[in-house]
């Protein structure tokens, strides 16, 4: 009788493992299964920025998720979480349940200059690329009535007077704060950086007299260069060749000074661990968005030109970013 249950009792092994392994319901294919098959939010998503309201970053973001339900199915809720540069907002994001219902932005190369510091929160790897949305060209910018008509006249004084002059910038080594340093070692003058918390402060600090030159990307400072109550003044474009919608602003490669792009990309992304199907799903539905008429109009009346890369195309601009971030962006604050 025992010897009888003990070798029906490893048949009833063998059988229970062939089931395991064919499928019959082990928690590992399962789990295979369910990234695979289609998915779909079934309540609202929550969406970080890491900048405050108003901000470029923000405005942007509005403008596409405001239009996503269609495509997306549920509402994307924004959830605004500035400060540090960005820090606080982004190690909420990576540090969130890769379940699909929070995402959020980046910015790059901020993220990335972050992401290489000692100590820092998180990686290249805490995110899961989803799409890019905006690609932003570096602008140098003054008041409107300032006494500078040129880059040349600026720089001039710049170098006439050694580290009097001030740059408000978007926080310490942040995008736009590395944009002024290319902008000062390229051009050979000192200057002293006024960190604050975003672009939207940095150029509120710019038009009340608080310094006197900012660099910021086009899509930041559009709505304060036109008409009869413009701001500001775009001196220099950090690009190869001018923008058609800035067709008088020459580019700091024109005049002698840095001569390659810079700018910020505006990406969605996911928390590490959020399984493919997800991020294909949004992945998908961004493309959509960004392919309604109506959105790309939305856009272009607010200065900006959505500049759609998949999940792929996105991951390897991170990385490239990362690289820039270690050869170039380390380098200008050595100095």
């Amino acid at each position: 009788m025992k010897k009888f249950l003990a070798v029906a009792g490893s048949l009833m092994l063998a059988a229970s493992v062939l089931m395991t392994g064919c499928g019959g319901g082990g928690g590992g294919d399962k789990k295979a299964a369910d990234t695979n098959k289609e998915w779909k939010p079934t309540k609202d998503v929550k969406v970080i920025i890491a900048y405050k309201a108003g901000s470029g970053t923000d405005t942007g973001a509005r403008l596409l998720l405001n239009n996503a339900k269609p495509y997306v199915g549920q509402t994307m809720v924004i959830e605004n979480k500035p400060g540090a540069d960005g820090k606080i907002g982004w190690t909420e994001l990576t540090k969130a349940k890769p379940d699909g219902y929070t995402i959020g932005f980046i910015n790059l190369p901020t993220y990335t200059t972050l992401a290489i510091q000692p100590n820092a929160p998180f990686n290249d790897q805490s995110i899961v690329p989803i799409c890019n949305h905006l690609t932003e060209t570096g602008v140098v910018v003054v008041k409107k009535d300032a006494k500078w008509k040129t880059l040349k006249e600026l720089v001039a004084d710049a170098q006439a007077k050694p580290g009097e002059l001030k740059a408000s910038t978007n926080g310490v080594k942040a995008s736009n704060h590395t944009a002024a340093q290319l902008l000062a070692q390229s051009a050979k003058f000192q200057y002293k950086a006024v960190p604050y918390g975003g672009t939207a402060d940095q150029l509120l600090a710019l038009r009340q007299g608080e310094v006197d030159f900012s660099c910021a990307k086009v899509a930041d400072i559009a709505k304060l260069i036109n008409g009869d109550k413009a701001e500001l003044r775009v001196l220099g474009l950090f690009a190869e060749k001018r923008d058609p919608q800035l067709k008088d602003v020459p580019t700091l490669g024109e005049l002698g000074y840095y001569n390659k792009w810079y700018g910020s990309a505006r990406a969605l992304v996911a928390p590490k661990g959020t399984p493919e199907n997800i991020i294909k799903f949004y992945e998908t539905a961004m493309k959509k968005t960004m392919d309604d008429p109506k959105v790309k109009e939305a856009h272009q009346k607010a200065g900006m030109a959505t500049d759609y890369k998949d999940s792929k195309a996105l991951g390897a601009l991170i990385k490239e970013q990362m690289d820039f971030c270690k050869n170039v962006v380390t380098k200008l604050y050595d100095k």
